[in-house]
């Protein structure tokens, strides 16, 4: 896992890791979320590859968007 740069300052994300149709999100609290493109879609996907490699807006976006969209959840 790569830690997320948090640029906003306030995020719950605080690493995560990025594969070809993936991305894993840590949060705060230990939990990690696997979204892929099955389970969130493709287009979402790419988005929160580029919000993570720009370390501002993914806890936003998964909050708002993706939500419980995740394939797996473990710790």
């Amino acid at each position: 896992m790569e830690p997320y740069t948090n640029l906003g300052g306030n995020s719950a994300v605080i690493a995560h890791e990025i594969g070809s149709d993936f991305i894993k999100v840590q949060f705060r609290d230990g939990w990690i979320y696997t979204y892929n493109d099955e389970s969130a879609g493709h287009e979402n996907i790419e988005y929160m590859k580029t919000l993570a490699s720009a370390g501002r807006g993914l806890n936003g976006f998964i909050s708002t968007v993706v939500k419980e969209q995740y394939v797996s959840k473990s710790r």
